[in-house]
């Protein structure tokens, strides 16, 4: 057993330590701090960080309804609301175009009615990261909301407190470090997302084109500068599971 670890362990992580071995140290001060690469690294952290407000706005009202609300089919509704998370991306790019596509069933409406086209635009980068990182933070809530201590909110209605006061004052408070580590989790897969952004928002520079689609595209014609920009992801993406491994696995096995 432990050899067969040993061998997995190499397998996973073998790669990442080639891709540092492979990265032309020499000249990677240069790359990074080229105008492409810096005005992609701008684009993605802004998308990211918008995406990831989208995804507090719907996933937290979201999670406590799955939570806390028994109705008819909440399985169906829990699984196809984190369907996106195991979706193939660029599967996820064409559902977007399916339906927020100029000729999508809610895209046409947009288009017509207010003069809205989200593909192949910054707004459409937004969404396609919300896509797929919603569900990130509705497990990780999901499972909080439903394992926290529930005497806390009673005592409090007792006491009088109005439902939004005990939500705002007990509830969110009782749960902040899920939703801390759901934050995190969904930004860091919106920072990372590619298929469903290059399906559905295209890659030009400037307005759509994302870390991960330069990295794609420089790997076509400097690879030595594919390996330094994605050591860049590969670095946030190790920090984030590091510091919050032990916050959201629990959520997870929860569910």
């Amino acid at each position: 057993m432990v050899a067969v670890a040993a061998l997995a362990v190499c397998f996973l992580v073998g790669p990442i330590v080639a891709l540092a071995v492979r990265a032309p140290w020499g000249t990677s001060w240069k790359e990074l701090s080229s105008p492409e690469v810096l005005e992609a690294l701008r684009l993605s952290l802004f998308c990211s960080t918008i995406a990831t407000v989208v995804v507090v706005v719907l996933g937290v009202p979201l999670a406590w309804v799955l939570a806390r609300v028994p109705f008819p089919g909440s399985r169906m509704v829990r699984a196809a609301t984190t369907l996106s998370m195991v979706l193939p991306p660029v599967v996820g790019g064409v559902a977007l175009l399916a339906a927020f596509g100029r000729r999508g069933i809610a895209g046409r409406f947009l288009d017509s009615w207010f003069g809205v086209q989200l593909p192949f635009t910054t707004a459409g980068v937004i969404v396609a990261e919300a896509f797929v990182a919603l569900p990130f933070l509705v497990v990780t809530l999901d499972g909080a909301f439903r394992t926290m201590d529930r005497r806390f909110e009673e005592a409090a209605e007792t006491l009088g407190a109005r439902r939004w006061t005990v939500f705002r004052r007990v509830t969110l408070p009782a749960v902040a470090p899920s939703f801390v580590a759901g934050v995190v989790l969904a930004w860091a897969r919106a920072l990372g997302e590619f298929g469903a952004t290059i399906t559905f928002a295209g890659s030009f520079p400037g307005r759509t084109q994302t870390m991960p689609l330069a990295i794609y595209l420089a790997l076509e014609t400097r690879p030595g500068a594919a390996n330094v920009l994605s050591l860049v992801l590969v670095v946030v993406s190790f920090g984030v599971l590091v510091a919050l491994r032990d916050r959201w696995t629990p959520a997870l096995v929860a569910r």
